[in-house]
């Protein structure tokens, strides 16, 4: 009867396992997010906050988990973690505004989650030092932060956490930049290992890209090669109608186009490059009527005759539209902060619960849940009857 008994819980859990495959493979889930540096700009606005929005108005998701990755900002800001706490609601401000809705997504904070350490630490088994100093992320991050002497191994172990985050939550795609394609690549390659080594409980990945070439990578108004807070050349979701005027007014553009009948240049050009992110086709019958698209109103750059001022205040027009929402919906968060961190600590739960049950998964996988297997306790007993 025993063993009848024993057959029986055997077939039961295979066919939940099943069961549990089938679930996931039907089920889409989104993680995406960001290191909490600051309040966030329109390079963080064109990259991937309004494709975040459409994703989960899409209806095609059936969750969203989207982080504030404080853990991973701890890793080059250790002596500094007051920063790091400060601008968790500068983070979360600015995704509430841009549209970003806590009852279509889950919004948490990383190190809320302690389940994420125990899976990175699983996960350092299945790799090598070798791999993770080829990972060109990692490689180009590292000197970028002048760690070349003396790297934290938090940072160091970057893409191993990562592939926690990801796991954790089940997710089959992962909205990133081309910079961040080698950091899927390596979760993949975990998710790969776990799957052959012990049983195929993690879901492997898909990135999901940006499609517009300009959003991918927008420049700072200075020209540099992108937007950054310590150089002082963003414009941010929060900054006032002046401010952004200001700022456009400033914009670097062609520094041979000299006079208005001048031949002007598109490449290198930071406003043609914002109107690529963001200029839509409607926007000239509201603000510049005289042109029937973008190709047009390049065409006429770049022959002579149209002065950068125009083009400017073309752009500015485009980027008060974008803003003035955003700027409103944050003036009226503001005023209820304690809302902001109970949405957080709502969906700091939530997550918790999956990562949790994840994480039991892989335990279970990993032959570690010693308490919660009653066939090994039940076998281990009868190895000692007398």
């Amino acid at each position: 009867m025993e063993k009848e008994s024993m057959e029986r819980e055997r077939m039961e859990k295979e066919g939940m396992e099943i069961e549990k495959m089938e679930k996931l493979e039907r089920e889409k889930i989104i993680l995406t997010g960001d290191r909490p540096t600051g309040r966030l700009h329109v390079g963080h606005y064109a990259g991937s906050l309004r494709q975040r929005v459409a994703l989960q108005d899409s209806g095609e998701y059936q969750k969203i988990f989207i982080m504030i990755a404080d853990a991973q900002a701890l890793t080059d800001n250790i002596e500094n973690p007051e920063k790091v706490r400060q601008n968790i609601i500068e983070v979360a401000l600015d995704y509430i505004s841009c549209g970003l809705d806590p009852e279509k997504s889950t919004l948490l904070i990383q190190s809320q989650i302690s389940e994420l350490c125990e899976l990175t630490f699983y996960y350092m088994d299945l790799v090598t030092v070798a791999r993770l100093q080829r990972n060109p992320t990692v490689k180009s991050e590292i000197q970028m932060r002048n760690f070349e002497a003396s790297i934290p191994v938090g940072f160091f172990t970057y893409p191993i956490s990562q592939a926690a985050d990801i796991t954790a939550f089940k997710a089959t795609t992962v909205p990133v930049g081309d910079d961040q394609l080698p950091m899927i690549e390596q979760t993949r390659e975990i998710v790969h290992k776990f799957n052959t080594v012990y049983e195929p409980v993690l879901v492997e990945p898909e990135a999901l890209l940006s499609g517009n070439e300009a959003s991918k990578r927008l420049p700072g108004i200075d020209g540099k090669a992108k937007m950054s807070k310590s150089l002082g050349n963003c414009i941010y979701l929060a900054d006032t109608a002046d401010e952004v005027r200001a700022k456009i007014m400033s914009m670097y553009t062609d520094p041979l186009h000299l006079q208005v009948s001048d031949p002007g240049h598109l490449e290198g050009n930071t406003v043609f490059t914002y109107l690529d992110a963001f200029c839509r086709q409607e926007h000239f019958g509201r603000y510049l009527p005289d042109y029937a698209d973008l190709d047009e109103l390049k065409a006429h750059y770049q022959r002579g005759g149209l002065g950068d001022v125009k083009v400017k205040k073309f752009l500015i027009n485009i980027m008060q539209e974008i803003l003035e929402p955003i700027r409103n919906r944050r003036k009226e968060w503001e005023k209820d902060i304690p809302a902001i961190y109970e949405i957080l600590r709502k969906g700091s739960d939530e997550a918790r619960r999956m990562a949790a049950g994840t994480l039991a998964e892989v335990k279970s996988a990993m032959r570690i849940n010693y308490f919660e297997d009653t066939d090994l306790i039940r076998t281990q007993s009868k190895k000692y009857e007398v």
